[in-house]
């Protein structure tokens, strides 16, 4: 009997010391993002003005419209190009998404606030946060930039984008959501964030392959 109850001891601090490294792990992951993102967050009216607006792409309803995080995002994107603030807006998804085509969604969205059909540019395989800021800067060559999503998202956005080799901005969108959906996203956003960390490293980001370090914008 004492030797099973020392088993479970044994067991139960490696479980707790595991989940002490983990959240060490995820908390500084983090940290790291918010620093990266440090002072480049801001609202419409304050944010700089830049050529393009980013927006990632997000789930869409089954009657193919965009669903509450994509609209917010969308939303935010038509006030800065009606501010003046950007003169296009890139809309970058996944346009065989599970959910439907979300590029189709995005644009048929925008065009009905009243965007201009040629100042909208579709990326249809932006399938990850990652992949967006990469294409974005490699194939539609964009070095500076405003992207556009919800507020605990945003760090590990404009990280990504910089270390991709744009100068990202950021602006929050709306996000008028359930208490549900805001804290699933918000869990998942920290357990995103070690990845994305990962990203950034040396080997795996483009900006530092052609000699820009890790989340430093090129000059």
């Amino acid at each position: 009997m004492g030797e099973q109850r020392s088993c479970i001891r044994r067991a139960t601090g490696g479980m707790l010391g595991a989940g002490a490294i983990l959240a060490l792990i995820v908390g500084g992951a983090n940290a790291w993002l918010r620093m990266l993102s440090a002072g480049r967050r801001f609202t419409v009216s304050t944010v700089p003005r830049v050529s393009v607006v980013i927006v990632p792409g997000a789930k869409i309803g089954p009657d193919g419209l965009p669903m509450t995080y994509l609209r917010g995002r969308l939303d935010i994107a038509v006030e800065l190009l009606a501010a003046g603030k950007a003169d296009e807006v890139l809309i970058s998804g996944d346009a065989r998404g599970r959910s439907g085509d979300e590029i189709a969604s995005m644009r048929s969205y925008l065009i009905a606030h009243g965007i201009a059909p040629d100042l909208i540019r579709p990326d249809p395989e932006g399938l990850t946060t990652r992949a967006t800021c990469e294409r974005a800067h490699d194939l539609f060559r964009i070095d500076r930039a405003i992207i556009v999503t919800q507020h605990q998202h945003l760090p590990r956005a404009i990280a990504l984008a910089r270390g991709a080799g744009i100068d990202a901005l950021g602006v929050d969108a709306y996000r008028d959501c359930t208490r549900k959906t805001l804290v699933r996203n918000t869990i998942r956003e920290w357990l995103a964030a070690p990845k994305a960390v990962a990203a950034l490293t040396p080997s795996t980001t483009p900006a530092a392959r052609e000699g820009h370090p890790p989340g430093v914008p090129k000059p």
